[in-house]
Parts: structure tokens; C-alpha cells; sequence
């Protein structure tokens, strides 16, 4: 490790001694740079990696709000905006018990990377609560966004910070976000949220968009080898936005969705997942996916297990960070996976990622390979600001054109410096050196 690398990394722990998930997101990404350290000498000389692992700004605020019975309640709001180098700040809310500034700092980080690699103008940002939606009703959730927008309105803006959606965050909290923010500012929210419903200036797709783009991705990479999806037997992590739209583009591809999974466990379906029954357990009745065993006949529900303890030729990681450990890893290797791609942030840890890569299976990084969300977020925008309302069909061709790009530059760097089939490596240098050239440009700010 290059002597400025590791200063960077050292100052980096002394400045976060305990944001473990932003250290482990920075750390990935800075070791892919070692030989672009050698070759640039003014990634040094601008400070560029001391400059880029600092966040331009982090908000946190309380959130006060009244719940059904009356109660006063008190959550803790986050907006950390990472970089606007590239764009005004751009990236989801997460509405999740588990949410952190070490969570969304991480998150954030990764977002610059991931803006980046789509080539649209748009810098790194998230946000989020440690609010929980699930069990809260309408005018609970509806009392928390107004509060919790009350806070945030100050920072947003078109040209500043456009926030979306992520965990806990749908059409309905954004609705609610941007009644709010119109109430607060008399400016309708056009292009300040993303993620809106249709009728409120949102884009076709969007909620397919992180699924389809992950599967589109998918389909990009096995093609390097001559293959493709149909006839695969894939597995799928977790049962929200994410993961039932993935699920439905493979099955579209010609793929077979053999588990999926929720935070109580996993169902395995020898006959392939039906997808109907999961979009209704999980977006009409908000239940868990051991139902899906009742409905489903020779079906079977596994509590507390995994999908990756199932035979699959190809595997999605689409539920939360650090998900995949290294165990889970041998289990997919043991069960014949030949390609594992993200479509969550950050699920799979350094130490699975170097087994997998050892053993010579595709692994696709969320950064490029869920980058389909954010990228028809910016297409919103864009629709937003000429007033317009594009097909499907024309977003999900652009999509899909996004994509291919992603995968073509991840596959163009990662062979410039000799590490074929090494798309963690090519995904984070494509990513910087947009970054820092803006940074470098811009001079001292």
C-alpha cells in the first residue's frame, strides 16, 4: 500500500473511530487506486483523497411528531451531502429502525461513485430516519414526512439536493415529502424529490428501474462469456421494490427465480417463484414471505435461513448491506453460482467478494450494477424540467442503454490495468477519475 494511501486511510479511522460501514465503503473503493497513484501524481498533490472521503455537509436534525393515540414521538433525521462535484446532491431516503450517521455516511460515499458511473450530472447524497413505516398507519406516516420535511426543506433544491426514495421510502412517503415541501415553499416539488407518483411529475419505470438495471447488468456481463440468463436457476435476497422487479426481469430474460427471502427467512419454490403472489403479500397486504408457503403448494418455508443455501447458477443479493458473508459465499460456491450481482448497497463483504473472485465467479458491485435507480431518478428530472412525460418503453430504453455503458467502462479500466473480469476495480476507477478530474478543476473548494 502506497504511503499516501494509507495516510489517507489512517486519518480517515482517527476522524470516524466507530462508522465501521463508512470506513469499509471507502476502504474498498481507495484500494482499487493504488496503481492510479503511481500513474497520476495530482491525485496526491490536490489532496484528492482526503477532499473526496470528507463530506461537503452532514445534517442531522430531531423529528417531532404525534402518533394515533395522541403521544408525542421523537426520531432523528440525516442528509449528508457528499459531493456536488459532479451535480447538485442526489440520493435516496432510507425510513429504516436501523438508520445511522455511520449507515448514511456509507451510503453517501457510495453514491458518488455510482452517480458518477451513469455519466449523468448528478453528484453523491442520502438521507434518511430511524422512523419505522412498517405497523404505522396512514396519518402516522403522513404527521412524520410533514414533520421530518419541515426540518429538511431548508437544503433541498433542484440545483442543490434532490432527494428520493430507498427503504421505508415509496410514491407514498414521497407524496406526502412533497405536499410538505409545497406547503412550506409554494413551489410545486417538480424537481426536488424524485420518485414521485406519476401524476405528480414522476417518471415510468422508476420503480422497476434498480431491478431491471441490475438484471440488465447481469445480462451485460454473462454475455462476456458467451451466456446468458435463460435457463439459469437464480436466487434473489430480500422481497421489496428491489428484489420482486429483479425477480420479474430475469424471469423475462428466461431465467428461473428459485428463492426469495425477508428478514424472517427464506421461501424455496422447486417450480419457480410466482411473482403475483409475492407483489401481493408484500405491496397490497404488507405480510411476511412465510404466507407464500400457504399459497403456493410444494413450496417450502425455511425461518431464519438464507437463499444462498439453495442450488443457483446465478445470484442477487438485493436486500441490505453486509448480507452475503464469507460462509455464504461457500455456500454459493458449493452450489454451483456462477455470477453474483448486487442489486442492494454494499450486501456482500470484502471477505466474500475476494473468495468469489478467487474462485472465478462474475461479481457485479452495487455501484454499477444498482445504478439503474438513481439513473432514471435523473431522467425524472430531466422529464421534470421540460415538462415532459416519456413512454416506458423510452425510459427503459435509455436504461437499458445506461447500463451497457456502465458495463462497458467497469470492462474498458478494468483491462487498461490487467485485471480482467475484475469489475470492483473497474467500477471504482471509472467512477473516480470523473470525480477528481471535476475536483481538480474546481481548485481549492
Amino acid at each position: 500500500m502506497s504511503s499516501y494511501l494509507h495516510r489517507s486511510l489512517e486519518t480517515l479511522t482517527d476522524r470516524n473511530p466507530s462508522q465501521a460501514l463508512f470506513k469499509q465503503a471507502v476502504t474498498e473503493v481507495f484500494e482499487s487506486l493504488e496503481p492510479l497513484l503511481h500513474e497520476i501524481p495530482e491525485i496526491e498533490a490536490n489532496a484528492i483523497l482526503e477532499r473526496i472521503s470528507e463530506p461537503e455537509r452532514q445534517i442531522m436534525f430531531r423529528v417531532t411528531w404525534v402518533d394515533d393515540q395522541g403521544c408525542i414521538q421523537v426520531n432523528r433525521g440525516y442528509r449528508v451531502g457528499f459531493s456536488s462535484a459532479l451535480g447538485p446532491y442526489k440520493g435516496g431516503m432510507r425510513f429504516h429502525p436501523s438508520v445511522e450517521l455511520d449507515v448514511i455516511k456509507f451510503l453517501a460515499f457510495e453514491q458518488i461513485f455510482k452517480n458518477s458511473l451513469t455519466g449523468l450530472g448528478i453528484g453523491g447524497g442520502k438521507g434518511g430516519s430511524d422512523f419505522d413505516p412498517k405497523g404505522k398507519s396512514d396519518g402516522e406516516v403522513m404527521r412524520f414526512c410533514q414533520a421530518f420535511m419541515s426540518e429538511l426543506y431548508h437544503f433541498v433544491g433542484e440545483d442543490t439536493d434532490v432527494p428520493a426514495g430507498d427503504i421505508g421510502v415509496g410514491a407514498r412517503e414521497i407524496g406526502y415529502l412533497a405536499g410538505q415541501y409545497k406547503r412550506l415553499t409554494k413551489r410545486f416539488a417538480h424537481g426536488v424529490l424524485t420518485g414521485k407518483q406519476v401524476g405528480l411529475g414522476g417518471s415510468l419505470a422508476r420503480k422497476e428501474a434498480t431491478g431491471y438495471g441490475a438484471v440488465y447488468f447481469a445480462a451485460e456481463m454473462l454475455a462476456t462469456r458467451q451466456d446468458s440468463l435463460k435457463g439459469k436457476h437464480c436466487v434473489v435476497s430480500g422481497s421489496g421494490n428491489v428484489a420482486i422487479y429483479c425477480a420479474r426481469k430475469i424471469q423475462e430474460l428466461g431465467g428461473k427465480v428459485m428463492a426469495m427471502s425477508d428478514s424472517t427467512g427464506c421461501v424455496h419454490d422447486p417450480a419457480g417463484i410466482d411473482l403475483d403472489i409475492v407483489t401481493a403479500l408484500k405491496e397490497v397486504e404488507r405480510a411476511r414471505i412465510s404466507e407464500y408457503s400457504n399459497r403456493r403448494h410444494g413450496s417450502k418455508f425455511f425461518e431464519q435461513q438464507k437463499v444462498w443455501n439453495f442450488p443457483c447458477e446465478v445470484a442477487f443479493p438485493c436486500a441490505t448491506q453486509n448480507e452475503l458473508a464469507l460462509e455464504d459465499a461457500k455456500a454459493l460456491l458449493e452450489n454451483g453460482c456462477q455470477a453474483v450481482i448486487e442489486g442492494a448497497n454494499m450486501p456482500t463483504t470484502p471477505e466474500a467478494i475476494a473468495l468469489l473472485r478467487e474462485k472465478g465467479t462474475l461479481f457485479a458491485p452495487g455501484k454499477a450494477a444498482n445504478a439503474g435507480g438513481v439513473a432514471v431518478s435523473a431522467l425524472e428530472m430531466q422529464q421534470n424540467a421540460a415538462l415532459q412525460n416519456w413512454s416506458f418503453a423510452q425510459v427503459d430504453d435509455r436504461l437499458k442503454a445506461i447500463m451497457a455503458n456502465i458495463h462497458n467502462d467497469c470492462v474498458f479500466y478494468a483491462n487498461k490495468y490487467r485485471r480482467t473480469e475484475d469489475y470492483v476495480f473497474g467500477a471504482n476507477v471509472a467512477g473516480f477519475l470523473k470525480v477528481a478530474e471535476a475536483v481538480k478543476s474546481y481548485g481549492v473548494f
